[in-house]
């Protein structure tokens, strides 16, 4: 009862006339509902959803979500209902578990498709009050810090859909504390070594750093205090996860990362947020670049700050943020801050801009019916910074960091996009490739002529761009398939007596028989190779010469007819087709999919089945009528080529050491290609033959603890 006393005390803190009898009540329900379970710790379970409170008590969420947060568990884990939650404790809170609530109990063919609808659902009610994620995020936070207990299949799963989704979506939010939180958490369980590195390398200048803080605090404060600038100056080191993120990008060790520290000068107005500015300028060297305006231009989760960076005391470069106090305080609790959501108020659609990129993942949800799309959209519109650009009439548009021209277009119009053949960036003319930048003015050059091609998608950032070229392609793909299905089974049906035009009821009858919805989709099948012109004939006119064998049985469908290999033998590519392990497969060197990755299968006529990892973006270009069920044999002993690209120090007797560590692993290296460059690095990349992906992660974990290096990464295999 000790912790519930203190989300108590939380609640009646921010909110005196708070209904706490209600928590109370909740409290003893979620008791009930779990008395008996256990969590893999061993803990009640009940410990879980007062942790989930507590959380939501930080956040200072109303009473609603406090109850919430106790109860979120007890319609899918016990006997409790929806109905009766919403007996008990009104429909404000039953409508918050929920939405909450995951949809565990349906049938889906695949985890990621009950990922998928999971997330959809929880959009949809995120909609209608943006509460029921917030819920979310703190169960998922405290699901994290226990994350220890689970095995480490689940961890790495679980860890990577916090990284991909939930993270992006705190940040988006503006909750900037569980957003570090969460990422630094799903980094210790994506990259161990990394992490126990990094960590043991910032312990070891804990006491420097600290000493260094409260030095500069003291020397700001000053500064601006001299100037006349009222402030509260808070120093902090960045999260773990955002320096292992600069020493990627920058390709250096931790030694070399210098502005690893930032400050944060809280005053009173906006007006003192410029004149400290001011100030940070003319007493230190600002650096060239790093300035960034987000009071006037709000980020899309309503964050408003100064961002500048300068060569600071002691010659180390510092990051200094200027904010007013109520400008931290929507900094650090994002939404959660705002006045309405606090009132339990939805999301209205012309909320000042402010929820777009919300109505943004809401049209995804529309659009979007696959699966493996609609979640690869979801990470898109997380995650990423954002350019600001304009249009000739001066109306600003937030696109994501590496938006080109074709993203613009698509954000002012479809047919916009569709037609786009150029653009003008600040009156020149710029190529489609062209990477907008902050305040770049765009206007686009459009022509009847012009249509989207598969080059296209290598330049967009944007879902709605990718969304609306992929449905032209594949509506291109499906009209060739119509046309080669038509022309394939005519001339089936004119040795057999008769047409296509002269067939017409035959042919509804035989899609009837080989489960199409109607004869479109049947020619289509052909057209795709899923369905051979043969099976058709057969079935649609059984009278006809060579009749006495069932349609399935006596015409083999195109994979095994075009696809057989010349001997029926155990499958050597390790791959089975729609359950069949003699079937011609190859794997796409753009994603190099190996055995424990979650693929998928396309066929491809004349050359088998081409095997795609399932996040793979070249396989979501593919039209999904030519996808086909694929899956590991479990049995094959087949070695499977994958790169691994290698960032070090080039210095001498490291290569002999990344080479041994593939030994170690029992890997053989069948290529490498190495270059040192300018600054004293080296990049390699091996390629390297594995069984399967456990293999290539404890290569991944070896290579990364040796000394010198500095990341390493899976790659395509044509890299």
């Amino acid at each position: 009862m000790h912790q519930l006393d203190q989300i108590l005390s939380e609640v009646a803190g921010y909110h005196p006339s708070a209904d706490l009898a209600l928590i109370r009540r909740a409290y003893t329900f979620a008791a009930e509902a779990h008395d008996g379970q256990t969590r893999k710790s061993g803990d009640p379970y009940v410990t879980h959803p007062l942790a989930v409170a507590q959380v939501i008590a930080e956040l200072k969420l109303d009473v609603s979500s406090v109850c919430a947060g106790l109860l979120h568990d007890c319609v899918e884990d016990t006997s409790a209902t929806v109905d009766q939650i919403g007996d008990i404790f009104g429909k404000e809170v039953a409508f918050l578990v929920d939405g909450v609530t995951k949809l565990g109990k349906l049938p889906y063919s695949t985890r990621e498709e009950q990922q998928a609808e999971n997330f959809r659902k929880m959009l949809l009610a995120m909609a209608r009050d943006i509460r029921v994620i917030l819920v979310k995020l703190c169960d998922r936070l405290d699901n994290m810090r226990s994350l220890n207990h689970l095995p480490p299949e689940k961890q790495e799963r679980i860890a990577t859909e916090t990284m991909q989704i939930y993270a992006p979506l705190a940040n988006r939010l503006g909750i900037q504390w569980v957003k570090i939180e969460l990422e630094d958490l799903a980094f210790k369980y994506l990259n161990t070594g990394e992490y126990d590195q990094l960590a043991a390398d910032v312990a070891k200048t804990r006491a420097e750093r600290l000493e260094y803080i409260h030095t500069v605090e003291k020397t700001i404060q000053k500064e601006m205090a001299d100037h006349g600038v009222p402030c509260e100056v808070m120093g902090r080191a960045k999260h773990l996860w955002s320096i292992y993120q600069k020493m990627k990008r920058t390709q250096r060790p931790f030694e070399d990362i210098h502005d690893a520290i930032g400050f944060r000068v809280i005053t009173d107005s906006q007006m003192h947020c410029y004149h400290a500015l001011g100030v940070a300028h003319q007493t230190w060297t600002p650096i060239p670049g790093r300035f960034k305006d987000y009071i006037a231009l709000p980020k899309p989760n309503l964050y408003q700050s100064l961002h500048t960076a300068v060569i600071g005391p002691r010659g180390e470069r510092i990051e200094v943020q200027i904010r007013t106090q109520e400008m931290n305080l929507v900094a650090e609790h994002g939404i959660a801050a705002h006045w309405k959501y606090k009132e339990g108020k939805p999301v209205a659609a012309d909320d000042d801009k402010k929820f777009a990129w919300l109505r943004q993942l809401m049209e995804s949800q529309k659009e979007l019916r696959d699966p493996t799309e609609f979640l690869e959209s979801v990470k898109i519109d997380l995650f990423g910074d954002e350019v600001y650009v304009f249009t000739p009439g001066g109306d600003v548009k937030a696109l994501p960091k590496g938006s080109c021209p074709i993203d613009f277009a698509y954000a002012v119009h479809s047919s916009v996009g569709d037609h786009c053949s150029g653009a003008r960036v600040n009156g020149m003319i710029v190529p489609l490739r062209y990477q907008l930048r902050n305040g770049d003015t765009i206007e686009i050059i459009t022509s009847p002529n012009q249509k989207p091609n598969k080059d296209w998608l290598k330049l967009v950032k944007t879902t709605r761009a990718r969304t609306k070229i992929r449905y032209l392609l594949r509506t291109e793909q499906r009209d060739k398939a119509i046309a080669l299905g038509t022309d394939l089974i005519d001339k089936a049906m004119r040795k057999a007596g008769t047409t296509v035009s002269r067939a017409e009821k035959q042919l509804q009858a035989a899609a009837r028989e080989l489960k199409c919805v109607n004869t479109d989709e049947l020619i289509i099948q052909v057209g795709y190779g899923k369905i051979t012109a043969q099976q058709v004939v057969d079935a649609a006119l059984p009278d006809a010469k060579g009749a006495g064998v069932a349609p399935v049985e006596k015409a083999e469908s195109l994979l095994k007819t075009l696809m057989r290999k010349v001997t029926r033998r155990t499958s050597s590519s390790g791959i089975k087709v729609a359950g069949e392990d003699d079937v011609l497969v190859r794997f796409a060197k753009c994603c190099s999919p190996l055995p424990g990755d979650p693929v998928v299968g396309f066929i491809t006529r004349g050359r088998g089945v081409t095997v795609h990892r399932r996040d793979c973006d070249k396989g979501l270009d593919l039209d999904p009528e030519r996808r086909i069920d694929v899956d590991w044999d479990g049995t094959s002993n087949a070695q499977h080529e994958v790169a691994i690209q290698v960032l070090c120090a080039d210095k001498p007797g490291l290569l002999a050491h990344i080479s041994q560590s593939f030994t170690d692993q029992s890997v053989n290296i069948s290529q490498a290609h190495c270059r040192a460059t300018e600054d004293g690095r080296a990049v390699n990349t091996f390629h390297a033959l594995v069984r399967d992906l456990d293999q290539l992660k404890g290569v991944i974990r070896s290579l990364s603890r040796i000394k010198g290096v500095y990341s390493v990464d899976r790659v395509a295999a044509e890299a």
